[in-house]
């Protein structure tokens, strides 16, 4: 029996989605597939012209021109809190200084260094051949003594045998000069006012003679940059000096200032009262000992208490020299003259051999072979601690040269507590060693610490001490010249008759 399929709809049953024409339950899928999502775009920067299209639009045009402006505005703040905090800071003034308070004085006996001449170099005139050498240690003054002979009067312009001739004094005073050294004549002890019965009456109510103002005159016009007089001299008076000042006024320049200098002997400098002229400094500058005159060694308690005292005294109005004066151990040499350097004022180096250009040590040596060598030994000794002198002293006087804190820093003396390092098993009690002595020179944040040890034992610091300093620092110099780089005061001992300069820094600043 055939079955009509599409009048009944048998077997040709329309589901949901499908029709319900002949043949559609042959042509519609089993499995219905689901809807399909629409595709994921990826992200992708602007390109150059829409980001140009964007950037062109009147929104972002205001947010550039806001933080442009607000950028500026806290830059011109910050510049303005800066300036003001420099402007408000307390710091240094800067004094403008002489020629004879930036000077190093150099001490120089021609007749002690004539000695040191080979026969046959020619005497003075050697001495002037060595003149560019001493420029070159960092010296800038001379102090030329003996001279004159204390006997006799410089007015008759005499010399005396033992040293040169008229000329050969001045072509040094010509060579000095051309070498860019100043030169002051040491006249202490010498009679100046002598002619004063010769010259008559009316020299005698200006209290100086006129054959002593024709001396002014005359080495003032060869060059000499002022003189050196004693506290003891009869030139050493209101009257004499206010008649001084009025010579070398005509000599003066604003560069080329004639100067006069004070040897001090004795403990106080006498008082000069210049109640006529109150705006004339009648000296210019007042040499000052460190150690007390002795015929004998100072002991080094001597040495350390000469030292201490000198360290608090008071200052005073005038400018101070200093030089070692007394006698002490060849140990405390350098230990001295690293003291001398770093004081306040203008240091006044006495002659020493081993700054000589000319070597001390006589290369000569006995025939023998044992005596060859001990001799051999004394001479190397003898020209390392030359050298060793030598490179110190230029080191000095470079520091000099260039640490504004040496120049015109403040000064602090540094109350000191150390300890010994050094071990003993006697039970026996003994004298403490001499204390460790300290001072600061300051200027703004850099400061220059100087330790001496002077005694003959180790020592370390004491942890506690000066706990308001920097604790780090940088070696500048020291006696032995073998301290370099970098140190801590809590690490640091010194050695015996020591003395070390260190550079500290406040912390976060650079000098």
């Amino acid at each position: 029996m055939t079955l009509n399929a599409g009048d009944t709809g048998y077997g040709s049953v329309a589901g949901p989605g499908l029709s319900s024409s002949v043949g559609g339950s042959e042509s519609a899928p089993l499995l219905i597939p689901e809807d399909e999502t629409e595709p994921f775009q990826q992200w992708q920067p602007l390109s150059k012209e829409e980001l140009e299209l964007a950037a062109g639009g009147p929104g972002w045009k205001k947010v550039r021109f806001y933080l442009v402006l607000l950028f500026w505005l806290a830059w011109l703040a910050m510049l303005a809190i800066s300036i003001a905090i420099v402007t408000m800071s307390p710091r240094p003034v800067v004094t403008p200084l002489k020629w004879w308070q930036k000077s190093l004085f150099y001490q120089l006996e021609p007749e002690l260094s004539l000695e040191k001449q080979a026969e046959g170099s020619g005497g003075i005139n050697a001495l002037c051949e060595e003149l560019p050498y001493l420029r070159s240690l960092g010296i800038g003054a001379l102090i030329l003594e003996g001279l004159f002979d204390k006997k006799a009067n410089p007015t008759n312009n005499a010399t005396g045998e033992k040293i040169g001739t008229l000329p050969q004094i001045q072509r040094l005073l010509a060579e000095s000069n051309k070498a860019g050294l100043k030169v002051l004549l040491n006249v202490c002890e010498v009679d100046l006012l002598g002619a004063e019965d010769v010259a008559g009456s009316a020299s005698k109510t200006l209290g100086v003679s006129a054959t002593a103002h024709h001396a002014l005159r005359f080495w003032l016009e060869q060059g000499a940059a002022g003189f050196a007089i004693c506290d003891t001299d009869a030139a050493y008076s209101e009257k004499t000096l206010l008649e001084w000042k009025g010579v070398f006024k005509e000599f003066s320049t604003d560069e080329e200032e004639r100067i006069v200098l004070v040897k001090q002997t004795s403990d106080v400098l006498p008082l000069l009262k210049n109640s006529s002229q109150s705006n004339v400094t009648l000296v210019d500058v007042v040499l000052k000992s460190i150690l007390p005159t002795s015929q004998h060694l100072l002991s080094a308690k001597e040495v350390a208490a000469a030292i201490e005292t000198k360290l608090q005294m008071k200052e005073d109005e005038s400018w101070p020299s200093w030089t070692v004066g007394g006698k002490a151990s060849r140990d405390l040499k350098n230990l001295l003259l690293i003291l001398m350097m770093t004081l306040p004022g203008s240091p006044a180096v006495p002659y020493d051999e081993d700054i000589d250009q000319t070597p001390s040590v006589s290369l000569k040596v006995s025939s023998s072979h044992g005596d060859t060598n001990k001799s051999l030994d004394v001479i190397t000794d003898k020209e390392n601690n030359r050298r060793s002198t030598l490179a110190l002293f230029t080191s000095l006087s470079h520091s000099r040269a260039r640490e504004e804190a040496l120049q015109f820093g403040s000064f602090t003396f540094l109350p000191f507590n150390s300890s010994s390092s050094s071990s003993s098993n006697s039970t026996l009690p003994s004298p403490p060693p001499p204390p460790i002595l300290a001072f600061l020179r300051s200027w703004g944040c850099v400061h220059l610490l100087i330790l001496l040890n002077v005694g003959p034992e180790p020592h370390t610091l004491d942890p506690a001490w000066a706990q308001s300093l920097p604790k780090a620092g940088v070696f500048v110099c020291s006696t032995g010249m073998d301290r370099l780089g970098a140190t801590s005061l809590e690490e640091l001992e010194l050695r015996p008759h020591e003395a070390i300069v260190i550079k500290l820094f406040e912390a976060g600043s650079y000098s």
